[in-house]
């Protein structure tokens, strides 16, 4: 019997003649035409007016930290449920990251929190639509016109991903993605920035591109180009960006694919869900997930390892997810933490991801339904 992993990346045929056309063209390094392509089909997909991909989604977000020139005696409100690159990327500059607690719904940043953290040091806030289920943007929008303040999405999980028909990653000054080997579409590591602001285009190139504005200089706009602001090398090569656009080249097919397996877990565990006290992951009106992830919501902590314990005697691999970045070592040491994140404790013991991946099939998928209606709860 296989062993049902929790994430896989999906192989969708034109990995290797891609990679081989960058191999046999020569240009290894970034912006090459596979980095254009991939950037285009980026832009065109999302609605956002501009995109540069990046080595990682972690990478993207210190080039937006860099942008917003954060600094020391800076604050920048973040959820405590995230991965910890949502933070670092703001500690790395020497500002503080300063946690809030999310809402119990969605798993997302609650925007009375976010409110209620601002003080005359806040910068920006920093949100992540979690599972690819928007976040309230409207009531975070308000908030940080109000103070005057940027609004970065971490748009991690949220490729496909909409609101009111408006594609996540468009709504903030900037927003970031993830090509990790555990999205939805994959070059094992690799990101973008999504730039909605366009006076922040060429700083985000210079930055980008070492702190020179070699970008100018491959346009022909200057003769020589030379270090002008600060920066790293942040520039996937175009073997990836091939790897890249082999994915999204198959980008429907995938997402057909995980809606799939995301829908038979809505539809076959509501009612061992019911019984059991769980409560499975559900998309409010409105908002269009890309079937990024699967979670349930066990009745008590005891639970989170008891389900995964008996996947695990199935050969299933079901997982938990973040652990709050305000009760962590870094966390405490480098942020704020003005209220408890009670929801983001409750939520982190009690989570459970199901295997979600595009190469599951209708047997994967009978015996993950089968084994977790199998578990009962610990009353």
């Amino acid at each position: 019997m296989n062993r049902i992993l929790f994430s896989e990346p999906f192989r969708a045929g034109l990995e290797s003649q891609y990679v081989a056309e960058a191999l046999q063209g020569m240009n290894w390094q970034g912006d090459g035409p596979f980095t254009q392509r991939a950037t285009d089909w980026l832009t065109t997909y999302t609605g956002a007016p501009h995109a540069l991909l990046t080595t990682s989604c972690t990478h993207a977000l210190e080039l937006a930290s860099i942008l917003l020139d954060l600094g020391p005696g800076d604050e920048v409100i973040v959820p405590s449920f995230t991965f910890t690159s949502t933070a670092t990327a703001v500690a790395i500059r020497g500002a503080t990251p300063v946690f809030v607690d999310i809402e119990p719904e969605t798993q997302n940043i609650d925007p009375q929190k976010a409110a209620a953290a601002v003080t005359d040091r806040t910068k920006a806030i920093y949100l992540v639509h979690y599972a690819g289920v928007a976040a309230d943007v409207a009531a975070l929008r308000a908030i940080a016109d109000a103070h005057g303040l940027a609004l970065v999405e971490d748009n991690a999980h949220s490729l496909g991903a909409y609101l009111d028909g408006q594609h996540l990653g468009t709504f903030g000054e900037l927003a970031t993605q993830s090509w990790h080997g555990t999205k939805n579409v994959a070059c094992g590591e690799g990101g973008a920035l999504l730039i909605n602001n366009d006076a922040m285009v060429e700083r985000a190139e210079i930055v980008r591109e070492k702190g020179t504005n070699r970008s100018v200089f491959l346009r022909g706009a200057v003769d020589k180009y030379t270090w002008v602001d600060q920066g790293s090398s942040y520039l996937p090569s175009d073997i990836l960006a091939a790897l890249l656009m082999a994915q999204f080249d198959s980008f429907e097919r995938i997402q057909d694919l995980r809606h799939g397996v995301w829908d038979r877990y809505r539809s076959d565990l509501t009612g061992w869900a019911a019984e059991q006290g769980a409560t499975l992951m559900s998309v409010p009106e409105g908002r269009q997930h890309p079937a990024h992830m699967f979670y349930l919501l066990m009745p008590r902590a005891e639970d989170q390892g008891g389900l995964i314990a008996h996947l695990k005697e199935r050969d299933i691999v079901a997982t938990f997810h973040y652990q709050p970045l305000d009760a962590a070592p870094a966390g405490q040491a480098l942020g704020r933490t003005p209220e408890p994140c009670t929801v983001t404790a409750d939520t982190a013991a009690r989570l459970v991801r199901l295997p979600l991946h595009a190469g599951l099939t209708e047997q994967d998928l009978d015996r993950v339904v089968t084994g977790v209606t199998e578990y009962r709860t610990r009353a």
